[in-house]
């Protein structure tokens, strides 16, 4: 189930940036895409994976933005970790930031989700300019 396939915990680890799947979620994953979309019901950022049955996602919520804010204006590698898997998310980076600019001033996303955005990814937007 979607619900379950969460980010729960960021850290950086040299030029790497873990982002630490719920040990619950559904397994295997998939392949990754490289592509990027939003949940805004959800308020996360979601990563698509290819899988033999369709697609599978991991999502970020918004409690684990300031990890993909700080992935970004490192410029680090994002690193997706269940239990003792490890999956580059390729793509990731540019996916993500082309989505915040999109956002930016786009309540076509939902207001509330396009001011959250704003708001907690300002330094990379500050960064873009």
């Amino acid at each position: 189930m979607d619900s379950i396939n969460k980010i729960i915990k960021t850290n950086q680890q040299g030029n790497e940036f873990h982002f630490i799947l719920n040990p619950e979620a559904e397994w295997p994953i998939g392949s990754p895409t490289g592509k990027m979309l939003t949940d805004t019901d959800r308020q996360s950022f979601v990563y698509v994976f290819d899988h033999e049955s369709g697609y599978r996602y991991a999502y970020f919520p918004k409690d684990s933005w300031s990890g993909l804010v700080e992935m970004l204006l490192k410029n680090a590698e994002p690193i997706l970790v269940w239990n003792d898997q490890i999956i580059q998310l390729e793509g990731m980076t540019e996916e993500l930031q082309a989505l915040i600019l999109n956002i930016e001033g786009n309540n076509n996303y939902g207001e509330a989700f396009s001011q959250a955005v704003e708001e907690i990814f300002q330094p990379v937007l500050e960064q873009v300019k």
